[in-house]
């Protein structure tokens, strides 16, 4: 069996939440959703787990949801920092925001030798999508050619705001575009706006959307680093909140036709906090998959 690993991005500052979501307990005991991510990864065969922080967060990350995992998958800790980044490209000074999710993966590749999934801290995704992911790799051989697991839009949305999804179109099972939008509900319909530029749109309820949850092979930290590259080179100097967004990376990819994605519909549960509001939403659900007997009462007992 393949040795997975996962990666979880977990160095987003939580604006719209207004705090840090990544270590907000779920449940009565004290859990993450990065616990319950963590658990169904294992389970569906993932033996190593790489924590994308910021350098601040480090050890809080160690006291709590390390030091509950690291005696039953090997733990790595990744930092992301705006000091470090490809070639010799000097941030402004006065930039706070993380420069995205393509930098964020970067900074996990030291610690990655094997295939891996990337996902995000803040979101539940369920047993099916890691083992689809795991099922995935074991079976294919092909080394630009990925996966994605989708979800339909309508369980995914928050009832508190727009949500930023990246809207998925496939063709003969593999992704053929996505389009990185910020969505909300106008006048009853789903209204999709591109973060990069271009016309808003409506999409379904049904419309599958990517939750920024991917496998990759090795052979995609290149594409990343020559992408992050050019994100830099092409950056205004007094551009203080543009980021290199994974989603936009692997679109770019695709056109080029450098790599294949194969497309997947998750069979299981989101869940999500983009907001404050959705807190007691996420609590109230994992509490019924707990009585449901589909988790354990004490993740790690």
């Amino acid at each position: 069996m393949k040795d997975l690993t996962l990666v979880i991005m977990a160095a987003g500052m939580g604006s719209r939440f207004g705090g840090l979501k990544q270590i907000t307990p779920v449940d009565d005991y004290g859990n993450f959703i990065i616990d319950y991510s963590i658990y169904d990864a294992k389970k569906a065969g993932f033996n190593k787990v790489v924590f994308i922080i910021k350098e601040e967060n480090l050890e809080v990350f160690k006291d709590t949801v390390g030091k509950r995992v690291e005696g039953i998958m090997h733990v790595e800790y990744a930092i992301q920092s705006l000091n470090q980044v490809p070639g010799d490209y000097i941030i402004n000074a006065e930039r706070v925001k993380p420069l995205g999710t393509v930098h964020a993966v970067l900074a996990a590749e030291p610690y990655v030798n094997e295939a891996f999934a990337v996902i995000n801290a803040d979101d539940f995704y369920g047993y099916d999508t890691y083992k689809k992911i795991a099922d995935f790799f074991q079976e294919n051989r092909e080394e630009n050619e990925f996966i994605s697991v989708l979800y339909p839009f309508e369980i995914t949305k928050s009832e508190f705001g727009s949500v930023k999804r990246g809207v998925c179109y496939s063709e003969n099972g593999y992704l053929i575009d996505l389009i990185e939008s910020s969505i909300e509900k106008v006048n009853g319909e789903y209204v999709a706006s591109p973060l990069v530029g271009g016309e808003s749109f409506i999409i379904p309820k049904e419309q599958l959307v990517s939750m920024n949850v991917f496998g990759f092979n090795q052979s995609y930290f290149k594409y990343l680093e020559n992408y992050m590259i050019n994100f830099l080179r092409d950056l205004k100097e007094n551009d203080i909140t543009s980021e290199a967004l994974l989603p936009e990376c692997l679109k770019e990819n695709i056109k080029n036709k450098e790599v294949k994605v194969k497309v997947e519909r998750s069979n299981g549960v989101w869940l999500g906090m983009t907001n404050k509001d959705d807190l007691d939403i996420v609590k109230n659900e994992i509490k019924k998959l707990v009585d449901n007997g589909e988790y354990p009462e004490k993740l790690w007992s």
